[in-house]
């Protein structure tokens, strides 16, 4: 061998050596490379999860187990908010194990603070699973609580009086005053505020709401649930997707015919800054939305709780409307539909009957009974949420 193929030899040999080299100080920077991006992609998968969890996320595992142990009658009774019985009230309570009791303005007539305390402290002592005490306190023409002047010397303004007192910050410490109120007597939901848009004093909805459009609606929303949050009583926007100019549902059916722009641009906006301040309950109306759904009342309507969950992205509570009002009382399926369209919380009169219904309907296969389950799971981690539930 010649001294030139020695040194062809010994070249191509360094090259090589040079060439493992590189290939080993490229290799992990291409493999950093792909670990960095994968580590961003993976960081912001995980950053819009966050955005997208469930308000009461946290409290689901705790909810689940805690659904588990129950029985199928339990987990119905919880999914119904009742109206007050007139008697055996913990009687009919512990039988039932409802999810919550609603009090109208006769079941405070006369009674002094003390008695109400003692009367609901008693529910709770009684109930395996806290109650939820709710009423209609939205001030102005309904006030279930604040009529008694035992218990108040004056009623609740209504939103309008209260924002042309003093505009918005009125309102916010109006909701706190009403929130201690109410927390003070053992009562943890209010079925308030009414953030439908009406501008029509003939309307019948209007003397119930602030009186003004879309934007000062929207604000009022967002104020009231951003000042509900500093106490323990929890506030429901409704009545979902927006009351508008609709007759009374409390005695015949009521048909909103405005094309689904219109209420994209006038009615759910509201609702949409009510969810993005924390609301955790929506209670949805028994007015037909003709360009939603023309066959079903929104309480009873599949497509209308589609727009709220999947459009809105609402992941609280959704609450019926009363199924004992006109709009609705005449369906033999009612409770049925209300289950199956997305309810959480279904407030009835008749819960005897209504509960029976829904038993004979999951034994026939018309109701899943793993729906049953999902809505007392989403009414417990509430309760947790809430801090009912320790």
């Amino acid at each position: 061998m010649n001294k030139k193929q020695i040194y062809a030899i010994i070249g191509g040999l360094i090259g090589f050596i040079v060439l493992i080299i590189v290939i080993i100080n490229i290799i992990p920077k291409k493999e950093q490379k792909t670990e960095e991006k994968t580590g961003n992609l993976e960081e912001t998968k995980e950053l819009q999860e966050q955005e997208e969890l469930n308000i009461f996320e946290e409290f689901y595992d705790v909810s689940r187990e805690k659904v588990s142990k129950m029985t199928l009658d339990e987990k119905i009774g919880q999914i119904f908010l009742v109206r007050y019985p007139e008697k055996k009230q913990v009687e009919t309570l512990k039988e039932y194990n409802f999810g919550g009791y609603l009090l109208f303005e006769k079941d405070f007539k006369n009674k002094k603070e003390e008695e109400i305390k003692e009367e609901i402290n008693n529910l709770q002592k009684e109930s395996k699973v806290p109650l939820l005490i709710a009423v209609d306190e939205e001030g102005g023409k309904v006030v279930r609580v604040s009529s008694n002047k035992n218990l108040r010397d004056e009623k609740f303004k209504s939103p309008r009086e209260l924002y042309e007192e003093g505009g918005f910050e009125r309102i916010k410490e109006d909701t706190k005053e009403k929130s201690r109120f109410l927390e003070n007597l053992g009562i943890n939901l209010n079925l308030a505020p009414v953030v439908d848009v009406s501008t029509n004093e003939s309307d019948y909805m209007y003397n119930r709401t602030l009186g003004e459009g879309t934007a000062l609606t929207s604000t009022f929303a967002k104020s009231v649930i951003e000042a509900s949050k500093e106490g323990k009583v929890s506030y429901t926007l409704k009545h979902f997707p927006g009351y508008g100019n609709n007759l009374d549902t409390h005695k015949t059916s009521s048909t909103d015919t405005k094309t689904y722009e219109e209420i994209c641009e006038k009615d759910l906006p509201t609702f949409k800054e009510g969810i993005e301040a924390g609301a955790e309950a929506i209670l949805v109306s028994h007015n037909i939305v003709s360009s939603i759904d023309g066959e079903n009342p929104a309480s009873l309507s599949k497509k209308i709780h589609e727009v709220l969950r999947e459009e809105l992205k609402f992941s609280g509570v959704i609450i019926t409307d009363d199924l004992y009002m006109g709009a609705v009382a005449k369906d033999n399926e009612a409770v049925i539909k209300a289950v199956n369209a997305g309810n959480d919380l279904i407030i009835v009169t008749d819960y005897e009957k209504s509960i029976e219904e829904i038993k004979e309907a999951v034994n026939a296969g018309k109701i899943d009974e793993n729906r049953i389950e999902r809505m007392a799971e989403r009414i417990i981690a509430w309760k947790y949420y809430k801090g009912m539930i320790k």
